[in-house]
């Protein structure tokens, strides 16, 4: 089964120490260290709000 991709109401990424977790309380995956998954959260959120900005400037 193909997993549908991220959307804005995903947002923000968690983590609950290797596992990143969707705004609803879903998790979409698992990262090899808790620093790790911190560092992906980190990311997807900063990602996701360029773009949302990015909207706005349009």
């Amino acid at each position: 089964m193909k997993e549908k991709p991220l959307n804005p109401n995903d947002f923000p990424i968690t983590t609950d120490e290797k596992r990143l977790i969707r705004q609803d309380g879903k998790k979409i995956a698992d990262a090899i260290t808790e620093a790790m998954a911190d560092d992906i959260a980190e990311r997807l959120n900063e990602n996701a709000a360029r773009k949302r900005e990015d909207r706005w400037a349009l």
